[in-house]
């Protein structure tokens, strides 16, 4: 028996990079995935990915932003899989400046995406989680559903440069406090995780010209080539995490064995424990 059989998992931006690597991980243990991507081709090239693997996944395509993504995502499980029983929040990006020429535009879409979309499907789920829980109560079931937040280093200790990110990202976890404590009720568990320095498109070196259409906005990705030589310096396994380590950490807090953790945020850092 696979440690995940049957589950049903929605992680949000799970069409690229850690999101996709969490896919694939819970999808090997045998969840069945929604996949969530701003775009159409990388949530159905998941979805492929899984199915060819043997695996269940359908795609849920759409910016987390949306007004009506959060019902939307989680009716697609419930419609598919007749089922919820792990959200990971895992879509992000950053839009980066310092305080003073940080226009609101940027601080509404950081915040919009790292706390707003995480709060707004949490509570369309709430109602849904609720309703199973009680119906496994009445069959004599014991069912843990899981909820996993992404957080950052940034949010942890801050990093110039990152207000609004740092601010969303710090929010996640007071957000995953207080749903620890309104949840338990539920038999749900909600943990964080925090990320260090994992190597994606959004944190290759600057000036490599990479981009990201967001929301209808180019925005530039990337980080200061010193500053990330000097971060990669600084952590002490010696080297940046992948897609697949951060997978793991999520992994961890999925799993059976944690059914009895709640409210926690572990630092997935590689030993990095303060910027």
């Amino acid at each position: 028996m696979k440690k995940l059989e049957g589950k049903v998992a929605l992680i949000t931006g799970s069409g690229r990079g850690i999101g996709r690597a969490a896919a694939l991980k819970l999808a090997a243990e045998g969840a069945r995935i929604v996949v969530n991507d701003l775009d159409e081709g990388p949530a159905n090239e998941v979805v492929e990915e899984i199915r060819s693997l043997g695996g269940q996944a359908v795609a849920c395509a759409g910016s987390v932003t949306d007004a009506s993504f959060a019902e939307r995502f989680v009716n697609t499980a419930l419609e598919s899989f007749q089922g919820l029983d792990i959200i990971v929040n895992n879509a992000g990006y950053t839009w980066d400046n310092v305080i003073q020429k940080m226009s609101d535009e940027q601080w509404e879409a950081i915040i919009a995406c790292h706390l707003t979309a995480p709060f707004r499907i949490l509570r369309a789920a709430q109602p849904v989680i609720k309703k199973l829980n009680t119906q496994d109560r009445e069959a004599g079931r014991h069912v843990v559903r899981k909820v996993v937040n992404i957080s950052s280093v940034a949010g942890l200790f801050g990093n110039a440069g990152q207000i609004s990110y740092a601010a969303g990202k710090a929010g996640i976890v007071g957000m995953t406090m207080t749903l620890a404590k309104e949840w338990g009720r539920l038999d749900t568990t909600v943990n964080c995780v925090a990320f260090g320095f994992i190597e994606t498109r959004l944190t290759v070196a600057a000036g490599s010209g990479t981009t990201a259409n967001i929301d209808g906005r180019e925005i530039k990705v990337g980080i200061n080539p010193g500053l990330k030589e000097s971060m990669e310096r600084s952590i002490p396994l010696g080297r940046v995490g992948t897609p697949e380590d951060a997978a793991g950490a999520i992994y961890l807090f999925c799993l059976p064995e944690s059914d009895y953790v709640s409210g926690q945020t572990l630092l997935c850092s590689g030993g990095v424990t303060g910027i």
